[in-house]
């Protein structure tokens, strides 16, 4: 085999193989945009939801929703950084429950079934967040 050959099939190859799987969890989510809609909807769920609600009544939700949509691109393997405070200082003083943390969790995963996101990929995001629940539960 010719070697431009060789570099033709190893090139064809390597653009074939399967993306990082963080990259194709924030493209399974619909990348920057899709989170966005997901974002969106979660606040509206949270709005819609009298036992969550309240935690949220001092929020400035338009902050809310820029510093979430970028916690989720980054954690989803997407180009975003992550700007905002820490889960902790978040939570602080919030003594969210456990049946409320799951609430919240249960929140979101409505939202991402509005947008059509597939349960395997809402676990992919699930268990992304999953290690932030102890910075947040009882604070």
């Amino acid at each position: 085999m010719k070697p431009l050959a060789v570099f033709v099939l190893i090139y064809l190859v390597a653009c074939a193989a399967p993306q990082r799987h963080e990259d194709s969890l924030y493209q399974a989510l619909g990348q920057k945009e899709g989170i966005q809609k997901i974002v969106g909807r979660f606040i509206f769920e949270i709005g819609d939801s009298p036992q969550i609600r309240p935690y949220f009544e001092e929020s400035n939700l338009d902050r809310f929703y820029e510093k979430l949509t970028e916690q989720l691109c980054e954690l989803s393997g997407g180009p975003c950084r992550y700007t905002g405070d820490s889960m902790i200082d978040s939570h602080t003083k919030m003594n969210v429950t456990e049946a409320d943390f799951n609430l919240t969790v249960d929140l979101l995963i409505a939202a991402m079934d509005h947008q059509n996101i597939p349960h395997s990929i809402q676990n992919q995001l699930l268990n992304k967040l999953a290690p932030l629940r102890e910075d947040i539960i009882y604070r």
